[in-house]
Formats: C-alpha cells, sequence, structure tokens
C-alpha cells in the first residue's frame, strides 16, 4: 500500500483539485491512502475565527463568512449541479462549526482552536472526495479522527499508538482508495486534537507505520528537497538521495519541507519518503531512505525567521548551574517555547526561541523571577548543515551576529 500526501498549496484552488485528479490517473492509485490537508490558507482563515471569538465577536460571523465563500467559490467551479449533495454535506460541516461556537463554555484558547481549526481539512476531503467520486476515481472518505487517538494535550497532541493501530489496521480497506484529513486526532473523550501545524506530513507517516506502507509520497509544489528554501535562496540544489539520520536532522533544526515528526516512524520500518512535485509528478524527486550518505552532499541552508534571543544571566553574578539550567528548561516547559539553540557560560545562558503560541510574556515573568533577561525580538536564525566557510560568509553578510554556535558539521547562526 502507498501513502499520498496532498498539502494546502496543491489544493488552493479547484485548478489544483483537477490537478490531484490528473497525477493520480498519472501515477496510479490503486491500494492508496491519501491524506489531504486544508485547501490554501484556510488554516490561516480559521485561526482568524478563533481569535475573533476570543477577543471580537463583533467580526466572528464575517470572519466565518470569508472561509465559507473560499470554498463555496472552489465547490461552484467544481460542480455545476446545484443540488450536488456536496452542497448539503459543507454546508452540514459550516453549521457544525457555527453550532459549536454558540454553544462552547471552555475558556481554553488550545481547546477551542482544535474544535474549529479541524474544519479546514474535513470540507477539503469532502469536496475532493466527491470531484474525485464524480470523475471515476471511486474512494472511501474516512473521519481520521475515529482513528488517530491522541492525549488531551490540545495544538500539539501525542500519539496514542496502540489504540491508532488497532483502529487503522481495523478499518482501513487497503484494496479501496482512501481519503483522510492530516493534522488532526481525538482524544479520549472524543474532542478533536492536532499535531501541530503543517503535521498532515506525520498523519501520513503514522498510516504508512501502522499500515506497513511500501512508500510515502508528499506532493510539493517544488521539485523535491532542495538545500535551501528557494524563496530566500538562489541556486538551490535538489537533493536527491537522503538518509534518514540527514533528513531528520534538516527537520528537527526546521526545513519546512519535512515536518519533524514524520521521520522517525517511517525509519523505524524502513518505509522510503518520496518528496514530488505536483506541478511535474512524472519527475524522480527526491527520496528518503536508507542510504549512507546525503546525494549531492553540500552545504544545506535552514532559516527560520521572527525567532527571540533571550540572554539571561544571575542576579548575584553566581554560576548558572545544574538547579538554573533546570529551573529555565522547566520555564520554557511551561510557557511551551520550541529552542531553537542554546549557549552557556558559567555567568550566562543564552536562547533562541520560537514563540509560536505568543506566550514570551508568560515565560519573561517566569525566568526574571530569577534572572537579569535581555530580549531581542524578530531575529533570524540560520542554521547550516555541512557547513563552509563560504557558506557561513552566505548567511552572515552584512548582518549583525548575535550568537553563533559550531559543531562538527553543522553551523547556528543567530543575526538582525
Amino acid at each position: 500500500m502507498q501513502i499520498f500526501k496532498f498539502g494546502g498549496a496543491s489544493v488552493k484552488d479547484a485548478a489544483g483539485v483537477r490537478n490531484v485528479a490528473k497525477i493520480l490517473e498519472t501515477v496510479g492509485y490503486a491500494h492508496t491512502l491519501i491524506v489531504i490537508s486544508a485547501m490554501g490558507k484556510t488554516t490561516n482563515a480559521l485561526e482568524l475565527v478563533v481569535n475573533n471569538y476570543f477577543k471580537d465577536q463583533e467580526k466572528l460571523a464575517e470572519s466565518i463568512a470569508v472561509v465559507k465563500d473560499f470554498h463555496y467559490h472552489i465547490i461552484r467551479e467544481l460542480f455545476t449541479d446545484e443540488n450536488h449533495p456536496v452542497y448539503w454535506k459543507v454546508d452540514g460541516l459550516f453549521a457544525e462549526l457555527t453550532s459549536f461556537l454558540e454553544r462552547n463554555k471552555s475558556p481554553k484558547h488550545s481547546f477551542v482552536y482544535d474544535q474549529v481549526i479541524c474544519f479546514g481539512e474535513l470540507i477539503s476531503t469532502t469536496i475532493i472526495s466527491q470531484y474525485l467520486n464524480d470523475n471515476g476515481i471511486k474512494n472511501t472518505w474516512i473521519d481520521v479522527r475515529n482513528l488517530v487517538k491522541t492525549d488531551s494535550n490540545y495544538r500539539d497532541a501525542a500519539i496514542n499508538w496502540d489504540e491508532t493501530q488497532t483502529n487503522i489496521t481495523t478499518h482501513i480497506n487497503k484494496s479501496l482508495l482512501n481519503i483522510t484529513q492530516g493534522f488532526l486526532g481525538s482524544d479520549a473523550n472524543f474532542f478533536t486534537t492536532t499535531l501541530g501545524r503543517e503535521g498532515s506530513d506525520y498523519t501520513a507517516a503514522i498510516f504508512a507505520y501502522c499500515l506497513d506502507a511500501e512508500s510515502v509520497t508528499i506532493w510539493k509544489d517544488v521539485p523535491g528537497v532542495l538545500n535551501a528554501d528557494p524563496r530566500y535562496f538562489q541556486d538551490t540544489q535538489l537533493l536527491h538521495k537522503i538518509p534518514y539520520s540527514e533528513a531528520i536532522e534538516l527537520a528537527f533544526y526546521g526545513a519546512s519541507v519535512i515536518h519533524p515528526k514524520t521521520l522517525q516512524p517511517l525509519q523505524q520500518k524502513e518505509i522510503p519518503l518520496y518528496v514530488r512535485s505536483f506541478v511535474n509528478p512524472t519527475a524522480e524527486g527526491s527520496a528518503v531512505c536508507n542510504v549512507p550518505e546525503l546525494d549531492p552532499k553540500v552545504p544545506c541552508f535552514i532559516l527560520k525567521q521572527q525567532q527571540v534571543l533571550l540572554s539571561l544571566s544571575s542576579r548575584d553574578f553566581s554560576f548558572i548551574m545544574e538547579e538554573g539550567i533546570s529551573y529555565i528548561f522547566n520555564s520554557l516547559h511551561k510557557a511551551q517555547m520550541k529552542v531553537s539553540v542554546i549557549q552557556n557560560t558559567a555567568i550566562s545562558f543564552s536562547v533562541c526561541v520560537d514563540n509560536k503560541f505568543d506566550t514570551l510574556p508568560m515565560l519573561l515573568e517566569l525566568l526574571e523571577e530569577r534572572f537579569k533577561v535581555s530580549v531581542t525580538e524578530n531575529v533570524t536564525l540560520f542554521t547550516i548543515r555541512h557547513a563552509t566557510e563560504a557558506a557561513v560568509n552566505k548567511v552572515i553578510d552584512q548582518k549583525e551576529v548575535l550568537l553563533q554556535q559550531v559543531a562538527a558539521n553543522t553551523v547556528q547562526v543567530v543575526v538582525r
């Protein structure tokens, strides 16, 4: 069995949906499960719905209408019959969304976030499943929340592997074309959970692991895994074959083409991961597989913007030892801060973090109880794997270097 994953960029409009059908007809779809993300920038639009729900109720209806209009524009392009079942199915999903917001009593932002954000994937898969069925590509639509079980850590849920394995092997018919949602799961109370932004890749890996799939293919708007993001770097190179360990390092440091959690389940069962272009589906792309070294072995650049650099020092000039470091990490955990790089000396501690949950004020309050804290926001972190002197000079040229850390074959530089 093979697993395909189509992200938001590949299904951002009616033309993208039609292209998915063409890809399936071109490369084949027997014994296949397809994981699909929300269409285009729908997740961002639904995040605005959540924000308005908590902070600006007067704009709530308007923000929901924007999401509706976007999807109904696509539906009208794909389905000319206004009595087509897809209309009442999508109507029903929007009714569920509105009903939840009207009856919800929970003040917890992360809980509400997950109950709202899930509609992006539910709507996109409903539309695409219907379109494929109408065009001769018969498929079964599956609600992933009935299969992927997690804890209740909303917005970054952990998988209950035993229960998920049982559900998937019991309910997935490998002989059919199955379509399901990425990024989503449910907890023990059947409330929706999410696996972290861009978690659809991880969903594909979960299904591949549980079904002992032959391969996973992620369809992207790039030719494959490149040595740098072409939006920020010129003369990028395609990496043809990548060892699992190298791909895990690249993902860990923030390479956007592969979700960090995706690779370990695949490596455990040596399931190859292919990254191919939905623009040119017959091209070879990249393969993450069981090979000894990176091919070609070139410097790989990873850029993370809008980071926060914190510099801590002891108030009494004492050393920052085990107890102090433990307090720092405990504070980072409480604030759900993603740590990007750490550097410490006897009396100072610097950490570059990603403030993805907007919890910086909470973190600062905790840290300032024990330390003097200097904050530099909106910095950029470059990580260079297989770094050369020329590669480092390329990223620091005409920039102020705030922190630099060198390991065996990795250099990290924080600049502004």
